[in-house]
């Protein structure tokens, strides 16, 4: 909780969702940001990181289209373009990292990641207002943690991290107080991120599974 400590409001609500249940909290994002963790596991999970968040439009672009508050205008677009390099970044992470290990079930995998992909396009695209930004904010606090991994692999495959471009959490918290302005909005958002992290989470249980399903074969 200490890394929501200094946040107020419902983004200290978020904030500390993110560090309970967000990537940082998962032992297997946290152990593939070792580097002891086994190369084709972290490739495995580089791989579906792209798959999940490497295409346009990700989650953001499309919270961008359904928006219709001049508030987050700025904070959105400020969060696409950092989301633009960490795509740029994840393709060059994958094509280092090389083929995907071979792991059974590929189809069924594929078929799960490009699932939750739609399940994070369609928060992003909710008429329910607050539920895509509260989403958005979650996929960029989060995003530092997954990004901890990402640069932990980057250095192993000899590739120089990218420069991470996110919102500042103090533009964040002005957004979040600007946007709260009922109960139900605050809901909206806190369920946003509450399916995001839910996706997360279900990524790394995924990729936990995938790296049993190898070790047994």
């Amino acid at each position: 909780m200490a890394q929501a400590s200094h946040l107020d409001g419902n983004l200290g609500t978020i904030a500390a969702l993110v560090a309970a249940d967000g990537s940082g909290a998962h032992p297997v994002a946290r152990a593939l940001a070792e580097s002891s963790a086994s190369i084709r596991d972290v490739a495995d999970a580089i791989h579906a990181l792209c798959m999940l968040h490497g295409r346009h439009p990700g989650a953001i672009d499309h919270a961008i289209a359904s928006n219709d508050d001049d508030v987050a205008e700025a904070w959105l677009a400020e969060a696409a373009q950092a989301f633009t390099v960490e795509r740029g970044y994840l393709a060059q992470l994958t094509a280092a990292a090389g083929p995907l290990p071979s792991t059974p079930g590929q189809a069924e995998t594929e078929a799960a990641i490009l699932a939750q992909r739609h399940a994070l396009e369609m928060l992003a695209q909710s008429a329910r207002t607050g539920c895509a930004i509260g989403a958005s904010i979650a996929l960029v606090l989060d995003w530092r943690a997954i990004r901890t991994m990402l640069d932990a692999a980057a250095l192993r495959f000899g590739v120089l991290p990218a420069w991470l471009g996110l919102p500042l959490d103090a533009d964040t918290m002005s957004l979040v107080a600007a946007l709260s302005t009922s109960p139900g909005i605050e809901r909206a958002m806190t369920f946003g991120a509450q399916q995001v992290l839910a996706q997360h989470r279900a990524l790394w249980d995924l990729l936990d599974a995938r790296r049993s399903a190898r070790d047994d074969q």
